[in-house]
């Protein structure tokens, strides 16, 4: 009998942290998990256009701080930042909560074709318009190793090319070790909604291995890794390409 374990939750603060951060009573637990997927659901469904990858909530007293990881954020900004403020009220509306503050931060996605979720979701879209599950896998496996990807693993499950059966058909390529902690691993699952039934897609891609005590690096844009005030991502204040130069000038 084959075991399987999500290869998220498995790596799971070890090099990756939780989707959720925040700390409650345990009476209030249930209610915050519910609240966290309602928030979840709703703004996969609102930025459908916006390819969304995940989104991180943190909590702290009356404060909520959503991260969104999307490969398209002008479509989530919008024209003159008016995306985010409809969101921000849309929020607000769906918690109806008093004196609540929501802070959203929109991340931009550095490679997409290494965000398993989002390769996942575009095989899907695939499905729904008729495009062969082959053609379809093998074009993803190819665009994922032209990112970086040390190996890549796709599997698909249901009525494929509407057979009277449902099966199973899976492809790789590279090597993806499951059983290895240190390996970064990204796991993604998406849905087929077709005219002959639901289609499973599950993604994985390893990215390489990790150094002991190595976290994840996130895979965003570098300008959104900087600390406030236009540091870097430690704090620190860049220099200026003015400074840059007077110091060139005084070398040489």
């Amino acid at each position: 009998m084959g075991q399987k374990v999500n290869p998220n939750g498995f790596r799971l603060g070890i090099h990756r942290g939780w989707r959720s951060n925040w700390f409650v009573q345990t009476r209030d637990v249930a209610a915050l998990i519910e609240e966290d997927q309602r928030i979840r659901v709703y703004l996969k469904k609102e930025l459908s256009n916006a390819g969304v990858s995940k989104v991180d909530i943190s909590r702290k007293a009356d404060q909520i701080q959503l991260d969104i990881f999307t490969a398209r954020p002008g479509v989530v900004v919008g024209k003159g930042g008016q995306g985010v403020e409809t969101l921000h009220q849309k929020v607000k509306d769906l918690l109806n909560r008093t004196g609540l503050d929501i802070r959203i931060n929109i991340l931009e996605i550095n490679r997409v074709d290494l965000e398993s979720q989002l390769v996942a979701e575009s095989i899907a879209q695939q499905l729904e318009k008729r495009v062969a599950f082959r053609r379809a896998m093998k074009q993803a496996i190819q665009r994922c190793m032209r990112a970086g990807a040390v190996g890549v693993k796709i599997m698909v499950a249901g009525r494929l090319g509407g057979a009277e059966i449902a099966r199973t058909e899976w492809t790789k390529e590279g090597r993806i070790p499951l059983q290895t902690l240190r390996a970064d691993v990204d796991y993604g699952l998406a849905e087929a909604h077709t005219v002959m039934g639901l289609i499973g897609i599950k993604v994985w891609i390893f990215r390489g291995e990790l150094e002991p005590g190595q976290w994840s690096p996130p895979n965003i844009k570098a300008a959104q890794e900087r600390g406030p005030g236009g540091g870097n991502q430690e704090g620190r204040p860049e220099r200026s390409p003015k400074n840059q130069g007077r110091r060139s000038r005084k070398a040489g």
